[in-house]
């Protein structure tokens, strides 16, 4: 069976997260510069088969966009347009950083560990796609 990839994308950093081949456990996969997103997508891709991608839709509490809505939604356009056979699919992404930090604190990593933003970042993206996966039909 073929893999998700989960993308938490920022302007400089993407945390990623990918999946077991039987899509049961996100775990996280790497940190990457955003400029180097679409590069490293499509060799993972060659590597191992994607079944998937889910990309975190950033939005506010009032479910509106934010201010990085339309860079994300250009990612989303991209990666469907360059990769026509991989579903992309969005997730909302609301608290997933505190929600990152929360995680690590739970798991007992110290404060050094938890203001590293490329941490946080793959953290993020895990949380995202274990959502994805929590929130499928069984």
């Amino acid at each position: 069976m073929a893999r998700l990839l989960a993308i938490d994308y920022g302007h400089k950093r993407v945390g990623l997260a990918v999946t077991d081949p039987l899509q049961l456990i996100a775990t996280p996969l790497d940190t990457i510069h955003s400029q180097e997103l679409f590069a490293f997508v499509k060799k993972y891709h060659q590597q191992e088969q994607l079944a998937g991608i889910v990309i975190g839709m950033p939005r506010t509490l009032l479910n509106e966009a934010t201010d990085s809505t339309p860079a994300v939604v250009g990612v989303v356009r991209k990666l469907r347009r360059e990769l026509p056979e991989v579903p992309v699919h969005e997730v909302d992404e609301r608290f997933t950083s505190r929600m990152a930090r929360q995680a690590m604190l739970d798991g007992g990593l110290g404060q050094k560990a938890r203001r590293d933003k490329a941490l946080v970042d793959r953290v993020s993206a895990t949380i995202i796609l274990q959502s994805f996966l929590d929130s499928r039909p069984v």
